[in-house]
């Protein structure tokens, strides 16, 4: 039988200790070994396939436990494969051996794994480098120099040439550092202040900042020489990152979920092991310590991993749905990332450090350049999204435009777009013309912050339009949407999605104005405040392994028909643990002033720095 604890290389880990996280490190690497080639250049894990050639997916597989073994070994601790790095490295950079990697072109895959080769040359080429034979390191060198050369993606790819810069460097081969420059300044100018960056030009806000732009570029504030006002300008954006950023991580640990490359799981608290790499105290060391090792916890009791132990595609369990297109089975293993800490000694003031809890937070937090609004509820913390754009991949309009994203209850993605009945919309607003087909809040035209309240205008057809406030009330929170259609248009919008149970065990109210699901763990409502309620309250059963964390869901929904012309729909929306009682139904905030509103955003309202160009 399946057993999910069993399911998880860190399972019974305490990991409270520098030495449980070395463990934790060879432990979750042990169940790769059987999948290594004869050769070592290769570790294919599964069949499924990605947007770029095996051959790429096979070296991803390779190189991305690196970012957790390199750290592991630099700190002291004894690595026992070495030999197979060593022998996979000579192999598949030599363009007469059967497991050669491929030749590296412009924006290819390849690029995006040699970064942790070129991380691994620059922090121990004593075990990578240093024992091999003249002719594998000058195949090597060769390989390295024809990647630098080749153009990357517009964003934190371009951090891949710098790592791979730094590598060469330690190891004393020569290159046109021009080349490096350009990608360092052409970086920091996605800097939007704050200690934001956006990733690239798109208008995006995502975990690759914290876990890419931020992670890569405290790495390179620590092993650059002769650079030092560009390290002090990243060391000092990541200073001023750290106190907004916590409010992506929940008081048990989880991070938020949201946006794209969810799979790579613990590698969201990477940015805690940077601080401490850089030697950084952003916040206390208690409290990066405390984010850093309930984050590890958090995923330590989920079924993450395939019955063999390989990490598996997925989020809270193994899940397809959820992944992204440049997805291989050896994409999870960037969640080695985490693991940069264990570089420093024990005797570090980070290794030392109390474990303080998370603190918590009265008052709603505004993130304006994100354009988010954090609330600090029991167990959990809720995010109020003014909404991005983002590219056309699969289930980009949940993972980047929900109205809420939460530490604690995941979001769901649609399975069918040809079934509208069937949708979930947690935290959406879904419509619908035919009945069958439906859309989304997707592409903005305009989004603002003013105060601790969002705007967003955006059009799901060219000729409707939508208008969206949405504002705080801890627990609840509020959304407006005011529609304008030529013709009618069915709706459905929905609250959290929670874990359902077998066998019926959980309970849903449902009445003209509300729709209340009571979980087994936690309840979560959606309460119709539209001055003429035109919906009803409904209570969805999700469509199987469409949420991140859970497999099966909950969702309380209000659906309606609004006729041709404006129409404004108000509701309230929470989700709690059942631990912190019911009593927050009986608390339901009233409709906001719309007037108001939109006084206190024509007068103060900001545009989005990562939506604004």
């Amino acid at each position: 039988m399946y057993d999910p604890a069993r399911a998880n290389p860190l399972n019974g880990n305490p990991l409270l200790t520098r030495s449980d996280l070395q463990k934790a490190l060879l432990d979750l690497f042990q169940p790769l070994l059987p999948y290594f080639s004869e050769g070592g250049a290769r570790v294919r894990l599964s069949a499924a396939g990605a947007i770029f050639d095996h051959a790429a997916s096979d070296l991803e597989g390779f190189a991305r436990p690196l970012w957790g073994i390199v750290p592991f070994a630099a700190g002291g601790g004894d690595f026992p494969h070495w030999d197979l790095y060593r022998r996979g490295l000579a192999n598949g950079t030599d363009p007469d051996h059967p497991e050669y990697w491929g030749d590296v072109t412009d924006r290819n895959q390849r690029l995006v794994e040699l970064a942790a080769i070129g991380f691994a040359l620059a922090m121990v080429p004593e075990h990578l480098w240093d024992p091999l034979d003249a002719g594998a390191k000058e195949r090597v060198a060769r390989y390295l120099l024809a990647a630098r050369e080749r153009d990357y993606v517009d964003n934190n790819w371009k951090f891949f040439r710098v790592l791979v810069d730094l590598g060469l460097e330690r190891i004393g081969i020569a290159f046109d550092r021009a080349k490096t420059v350009a990608y360092l300044d052409e970086l920091e100018a996605f800097d939007i202040g704050d200690g934001w960056y956006r990733d690239g030009p798109v208008k995006r806000v995502d975990h690759y900042i914290p876990f890419a732009m931020h992670f890569y570029g405290l790495i390179y504030a620590v092993l650059a020489k002769g650079d030092e006002a560009r390290c002090e300008r990243i060391r000092d954006r990541a200073k001023r990152f750290a106190p907004d950023i916590r409010h992506w991580y929940g008081p048990d640990g989880a991070s938020l979920a949201f946006g794209r490359s969810q799979t790579y799981r613990f590698a969201a608290g990477g940015f805690w092991a940077a601080l401490a790499f850089a030697d950084l105290d952003a916040l206390s060391w208690s409290e990066i310590k405390g984010y850093y090792l309930r984050h590890i916890r958090y995923w330590s009791q989920l079924p993450i991993a395939d019955r063999d132990g390989v990490l598996s595609v997925g989020y809270g369990y193994p899940n397809l749905l959820m992944s992204e297109s440049y997805n291989s089975a050896g994409s999870p293993y960037w969640a080695l990332k985490f693991f940069l800490a264990l570089a420093l000694p024990e005797d570090h003031p980070f290794w030392q450090a109390e474990e303080m809890p998370a603190p918590t937070f009265a008052e709603a937090v505004s993130l304006e350049k994100p354009g988010m609004v954090a609330m600090h509820t029991s167990g959990n913390i809720v995010v109020l999204a003014s909404g991005q754009e983002h590219d056309k991949m699969r289930g980009s309009h949940e993972k980047y435009s929900k109205f809420a994203y939460s530490t604690r209850y995941g979001f769901n993605i649609e399975a069918n777009d040809r079934h509208f009945e069937a949708a979930s919309f947690d935290n959406m607003l879904g419509l619908s013309d035919d009945g069958v087909h439906f859309r989304m809040r997707e592409t903005l035209e305009e989004a603002l912050i003013a105060d601790d309240s969002l705007y967003s205008r955006w059009k799901p057809w060219a000729d409707v339009t939508v208008e969206t406030w949405l504002i705080p009330a801890n627990p609840w929170h509020l959304r407006v949407h005011r529609i304008s259609t030529p013709r009618p248009l069915q709706t459905m919008e929905g609250g959290f999605a929670i874990a359902r149970a077998d066998f019926n065990k959980d309970r849903a109210e449902v009445a003209p104005d509300r729709a209340i699901w009571f979980g087994q763990s936690d309840t979560s409502a959606i309460v119709d405040l539209s001055a003429q309620p035109i919906r009803k309250g409904h209570a969805q059963l999700a469509i199987a392994n469409t949420n991140l964390v859970h497999a099966k869901t909950l969702v309380p929904q209000l659906r309606g028909t609004i006729p041709i012309g404006v129409t404004t729909l108000t509701s309230a929306i929470c989700a709690l643990q059942m631990e912190a009682g019911v009593a927050f139904l009986d608390t339901v905030p009233t409709a906001p002033d719309l007037a108001a509103l939109e006084t206190l955003f024509r007068q103060s309202g900001r545009r989005v720095a990562a939506f604004d160009l």
